[in-house]
């Protein structure tokens, strides 16, 4: 299957960040057929990074990585996630539709360069690997590695 792109923009900045993340991640980095995303492993997280149209003539590139998966989001937890959020260089904790706790950063496609994604990609997995320990250790659920897909 083919990847679908939705704009001009979206797939020539998919084409330049692949052999970016080759050079970077080398066997690693894992492909998807039908999606401009590339999943890179680290530690006990991994990192989805995929390319999204934005507007006609840009796009972005996101690297997401989960940190927490069924965890009661208690108002603690969320403060705590917040507060976390102020001392953060790059990127920022969320909470999908699933209530799953994620950690990600968005950078524009058009300017990036390889240092510039190394950086993005790096923070975001760093960033999960430290805390879903720390997380689970105060608030329970499981790390996102180690989620049985259902």
């Amino acid at each position: 299957m083919a990847i679908e792109f939705k704009t001009a923009a979206q797939k020539a900045c998919y084409e330049k960040i692949v052999p970016m993340m080759k050079e970077l991640f080398g066997e690693l980095a894992m492909f998807r057929d039908n999606a401009p995303v590339v999943l890179v492993p680290v530690g006990s997280t991994y990192a989805s990074t995929a390319v999204y149209a934005w507007g006609d003539d840009e796009a972005t590139i996101t690297t997401r990585a989960y940190v927490v998966t069924k965890v009661e989001l208690t108002p603690e937890l969320m403060l705590f996630l917040l507060q976390e959020n102020d001392t953060m260089r790059f990127g920022a904790f969320g909470v999908d539709s699933d209530k799953d706790i994620f950690f990600e950063h968005t950078i524009v496609g058009s300017t990036c360069d390889k240092a510039e994604l190394r950086a993005s990609v790096i923070a975001v997995v760093r960033t999960a690997d430290q805390y879903d320990d720390q997380i689970m250790a105060r608030w329970g659920g499981q790390r996102a590695v180690d989620r049985v897909p259902s």
